[in-house]
């Protein structure tokens, strides 16, 4: 809908009638103003975009890494013209605090999509009684579980995604590492989602390969002050392996206990202890040549212009995982906006969600990390994209969940070297 010529005029007159003195350049911008108003997106409100990382708690180191590779996606989106606001919440890596955050992100701030939460103990419940109930849509960078992929609350409503693969992936790949080279393990996992499906799906990969767990031993989420009694049961049977399942904060104080009161020194770890703290506060000559697992990026130009632009913009990356795929649930969001909103419709969570296969998956041209403008421009025309992350392809199945490879990483010489990458990775 369009005002007359005519009736511009008239209205300019009635204005200098009543005696109103405005400058051309006013009532110029004026005119303009309106009439960008009926265009779609000129002048749209920003997409908010909530975050629910773990600044404090067992997960904290990586928090605020996971977070920079959130907000990176974000700056250079708004750079390329499409604005988009980021409001973190600390979940204090527990599910009350996280599922509290949620709910101020959901309610109060009237987010339509959450990236988050770091871990599957927090992002399970976020799940059931947040974000799906609400009908708002949530990637996780980071939790693993294999739950995750049929949680019962999201069968038909298809809200929770994530951007990291399922540990059935990673599982396996520790199952079949700890089998090339020792016949017996012992697991000490953190009792959530997280722990127990990596610590489950280990033992089914080891045990298929003919090795033998002799002890899995829970602990609480909340880090103890000592696990002496928990290391007498791990250990009991000598294993050639001690699998450390858990998060940083918990594994720093074990694996002291056990090399300091058991003089034992043979571990294995996985994303959750890939941790330059873990290395501060043991060694690194009591560390050195442990192997571990985690997801893993797909070498390329996509990694390689992620790389680059994150070291521009906060100096450094440092060797922790899902700070890639952080970013990339932030640049499919943020794509799956655009997309709905050229289509002229409003940016809900429905609309973001039903768009975000559309932007990820194949067909369509290849859009790389940082080439946002590209997309924006393409997007306008009505022509296809497919989004190439920084750590994958993010294709979306139809559980909202992604494969990407997993590294074999080690602790050498105080520092954390990945040795090679597992692709595609063996169904068990």
């Amino acid at each position: 809908m369009a005002l007359h010529y005519m009736s511009w005029r008239v209205f300019i007159i009635n204005i200098q009638q009543k005696g109103v003195v405005m400058k051309r350049t006013l009532i110029l911008a004026t005119v303009l103003m309106f009439f960008a108003a009926l265009v779609p997106g000129v002048y749209a409100q920003p997409l908010k975009v909530g975050t629910l990382m773990a600044m404090t708690g067992p997960l904290k180191e990586y928090g605020p890494n996971i977070l920079n590779g959130a907000k990176l996606a974000a700056k250079q989106m708004t750079d390329a013209g499409f604005t988009i606001d980021v409001i973190n919440q600390d979940t204090q890596t527990s599910a009350i605090p996280g599922v509290n955050a949620a709910k101020k992100l959901v309610q109060i701030d009237k987010v339509p999509a959450i990236i988050g939460a770091i871990g599957s103990g927090v992002t399970v419940p976020v799940a059931e009684s947040v974000t799906i109930p609400n009908g708002v849509v949530q990637i996780s960078p980071s939790a693993t579980s294999p739950l995750i992929s049929f949680l019962p609350a999201d069968q038909g409503k298809d809200f929770l995604f994530r951007t990291c693969p399922s540990d059935a992936l990673q599982g396996v790949v520790l199952g079949q590492l700890a089998a090339s080279f020792n016949k017996t393990a012992s697991v000490i996992y953190v009792n959530n989602p997280y722990g127990q499906g990596l610590a489950e799906q280990f033992k089914k990969s080891f045990e298929y390969r003919h090795g033998k767990v002799l002890a899995m031993i829970p602990i609480d989420e909340k880090p103890a002050s000592s696990y002496t009694a928990e290391l007498k049961k791990a250990l009991a049977g000598k294993p050639d392996r001690l699998c450390a399942f858990t998060y940083p904060q918990h594994a720093q104080i074990y694996l002291k206990e056990a090399i300091e009161f058991f003089h034992y020194k043979h571990f294995l770890f996985c994303d959750g202890t890939k941790s330059q703290d873990i290395i501060k506060a043991l060694g690194a000559k009591n560390l050195e040549g442990d192997l571990g697992t985690a997801a893993g990026s797909p070498t390329g130009p996509a990694l390689e212009l992620f790389n680059a632009d994150f070291k521009a913009a906060y100096g450094k990356l440092p060797p922790l995982p899902y700070i890639t795929n952080a970013y990339d649930a932030m640049a499919v969001i943020g794509l799956a906006a655009y997309a709905a909103q050229v289509k002229g419709l409003p940016m809900t969570a429905k609309n973001i969600r039903d768009n975000l296969r559309v932007v990820a998956d194949p067909p369509g041209e290849t859009i790389l990390p940082g080439q946002f403008q590209k997309a924006f421009d393409l997007l306008k025309q009505g022509k296809q994209i497919n989004y190439d992350g920084a750590g994958g392809t993010v294709d979306f199945d139809k559980n909202g969940d992604v494969q990407t490879p997993i590294d074999i990483w080690k602790y050498s010489n105080g520092k954390i070297v990945t040795v090679r990458s597992i692709w595609p990775v063996p169904k068990i």
